[in-house]
Order: C-alpha cells, then sequence, then structure tokens
C-alpha cells in the first residue's frame, strides 16, 4: 500500500515567486490500485509522482510504502519498489545499449550487481519470450541499440522492463503524450494489460479524460495542489466526460482552463 499523510511541497518557499505545489495532500492507494490521475497545468501531478518518487523532498507530511516510511529517502534508495516512466520514450531505456542489456540490467533493479556475465543463452530465451507478448517484433532484435526503434517500441520496451522484476509501484507520467495516436494506443493497450495481469499498483497521470475514466480502477483529479474529487466503483463505470468535467467545474468554481483535458 502506497498511503500519503498530509503531503506539502512548497517551491521557492520564503521568495516573491513562492508556490504551494501539493497543499496538505492525503490519499490512500491499496495494493494493485490502478490510480488514473487529471487536472489543469500547474495542478501538482506531475510533483506528486516526484514526491512519491523520492526527486523532491516534501516540506511537511509523511510517505509511506508497504508499511515503510520512505518519506526522507531519496530517490535511488527507493528506485528498487519505484519503477517510472516518463513522457519522453527516451528517459526510459539506455538507447546506446541493446534490446537484451536494457533487458538484463532491468532484471536486476534492486539487486546487488557484480562482474559477471550479464547475458547468456537461457536469459536470451527469457528475453523473447517476454518480447513476444509486446507483438511488435522485438524478439528477434535483441542484438539492436535501442536508440534505433521506434518511440512507441522503447516505450513498449520500458513497460516491460518494469515487469520483469516487479515493482511495489509504477508511476506514469504522461507516458503516451509524445507518440502519434495509433501507437499511443497501442501503448496504453499493452498498459493496461501488463498492469492488471501483474497486479501492480499504478499512479498514471493524463490530460486525456476519456482515458481517466476508462483505464485502470479509480480517478482523481488535482486542483491548485489539492485532491478536489476522487472517483470510483459504479459512479465512475457510468460517468461520462462530459459529466466529469462539469462535475470538476462545480468542485473547483471554475474552468477548465487546458484544452488538452477534453481530449476523447
Amino acid at each position: 500500500m502506497l498511503e500519503l499523510h498530509e503531503i506539502t511541497k512548497i517551491f521557492n518557499k520564503g521568495s516573491v515567486n513562492e508556490k504551494i505545489a501539493l497543499d496538505n495532500i492525503s490519499l490512500k492507494v491499496p495494493p494493485g490500485d490502478f490510480i488514473t490521475i487529471i487536472g489543469g497545468n500547474g495542478a501538482g501531478k506531475s510533483t506528486l509522482l516526484n514526491c512519491v518518487a523520492g526527486v523532491f523532498p516534501v516540506e511537511r507530511g509523511k510517505i509511506s510504502l508497504n508499511g515503510e516510511d520512505v518519506t526522507a529517502l531519496p530517490d535511488y534508495r527507493r528506485a528498487g519498489d519505484i519503477a517510472r516512466i516518463f513522457q519522453d520514450p527516451m528517459m526510459g531505456t539506455a538507447g546506446s545499449m541493446t534490446v537484451e542489456e536494457n533487458m538484463a540490467l532491468a532484471l536486476k533493479r534492486g539487486q546487488k550487481r557484480g562482474l559477471v556475465r550479464g547475458i547468456n543463452e537461457s536469459r536470451r530465451q527469457f528475453f523473447r519470450e517476454k518480447l513476444l507478448l509486446l507483438q511488435l517484433g522485438l524478439e528477434n532484435r535483441l542484438g539492436v541499440p535501442v536508440m534505433l526503434l521506434s518511440g512507441g517500441q522503447r516505450q513498449a520496451l520500458t513497460l516491460l522492463m518494469t515487469t520483469l522484476v516487479q515493482p511495489r509501484l509504477v508511476l506514469l507520467d504522461e507516458h503516451t503524450a509524445s507518440l502519434d495516436p495509433k501507437t499511443a494506443l497501442k501503448v496504453l493497450e499493452l498498459t493496461r494489460e501488463l498492469v492488471e495481469k501483474n497486479k501492480i499498483t499504478t499512479l498514471m497521470v493524463t490530460h486525456n479524460m476519456e482515458q481517466a475514466l476508462r483505464v485502470g480502477n479509480r480517478t482523481i483529479m488535482m486542483h491548485e495542489g489539492k485532491i478536489i474529487l476522487d472517483i470510483k466503483g459504479e459512479q465512475r463505470e457510468k460517468m461520462t466526460v462530459a459529466e466529469l468535467i462539469d462535475m470538476f467545474r462545480d468542485v473547483s468554481g471554475g474552468q477548465v482552463q487546458s484544452d488538452r483535458m477534453l481530449l476523447t
């Protein structure tokens, strides 16, 4: 379980540019929950993921993962338990290394590493079997440098790599936003399949409200550093994008400022 208790994050504290990015946020995420996070620009979505990952320290509050207080742990100390996929496909893999070398590194996440051969024939066969799940032909391109793959192939590979050693938590920060629509849909379906099959606890930031309601089992909406809506169960299943927008306007007292939030 991921639990946030009264988390506050302030940028440029004490200056004229002070910004409260997260305002006393509390959130409980049971094991296996797949939560989509929506909100306008500056709502605090990416800041929330960065605080959970340990990239940004928090001013106040507590972050717990499976009962362990990780609030003071830096990002590299949390990396064994938390996997991240970013909007930029180039950030999830090492471009100069081959497909099999990237997968070998992912397989050692959270483990001590020594001077032993990382890839042998049995491991290559294991990688081929996993890559077959993607249906992208990558099982025949183990020796190809990742920099030669398309953006969609790199994101799909990154997704697969996160499941080789199952993390306690996956953070997806608009991981389909920079892909063309057809590829984005493919990667989103792969996300759904891999996360649900492996029952991985997941937080996914998206600007697409249709995605927010149809992927995962729970949707939260952020506004000015606060969680203003938390929708799940039958209410979420029956909700339309138009109803979600109306609910946002009622709760926030404002307009949907970002056109990207209206995408369907």
